[in-house]
């Protein structure tokens, strides 16, 4: 089956099997390892990505699904070098140990704080419990999604505030992913 769909940005047209989920046809045809398959069973949530400014476990989405649509991947979070703010604060707080659940807890988190910009700890944790970290006590993942949120709100600076606002006015509007990506 042909599929047009744009990712970070960049429009595809690929013949794909019916069955070929998403997160298959994001690493295997497409190269974007860094959303990684963890249980395809949408349990764990490591296949995080935003179809059409909605965060979504790519491994319970088919990619005939995503036909017309726009996927923001982990890939497309950097600009010009320079990590995304949620990016930098799972860095800065040491919110990872493998690093495995990273990128879909980073999409997740976007996809939070494009509904709520100021969570509290509670908030944070609600808003990730569908994505699984084996490896920490959860604490600097929270730590760094308020670090973020700070970061990202108005008067943080205008590159930060110029990606607080594309994150806000995309999930807010539920308009589709610009074509310069995120």
């Amino acid at each position: 089956m042909r599929i047009s769909v744009t990712v970070d940005g960049t429009k595809y047209d690929d013949d794909v099997e019916p069955r070929t989920l998403l997160v298959h046809y994001l690493r295997e045809q497409l190269g974007k390892t860094g959303t990684v398959v963890g249980c395809d069973t949408s349990n764990c949530g490591a296949c995080t990505v935003h179809l059409d400014g909605h965060s979504v476990k790519s491994c319970s989405v088919l990619a005939v699904q995503a036909d017309g649509c726009e996927v923001n991947t982990i890939e497309g979070l950097e600009r010009d070098g320079q990590l995304h703010p949620m990016q930098q604060a799972f860095h800065d707080n040491h919110a990872l140990q493998c690093g495995f659940c990273t990128p879909g807890m980073i999409m997740q988190s976007l996809d939070l704080l494009a509904d709520n910009p100021n969570p509290n700890e509670h908030e944070v944790r609600e808003g990730l419990e569908g994505n699984l970290c084996r490896c920490t006590g959860y604490q600097n993942i929270v730590r760094a999604v308020q670090d973020a949120a700070g970061k990202m709100s108005p008067g943080a600076g205008p590159e930060v505030e110029r990606v607080a606002n594309e994150v806000a006015g995309r999930h807010s509007a539920r308009t589709p992913v610009s074509s310069g990506g995120e």
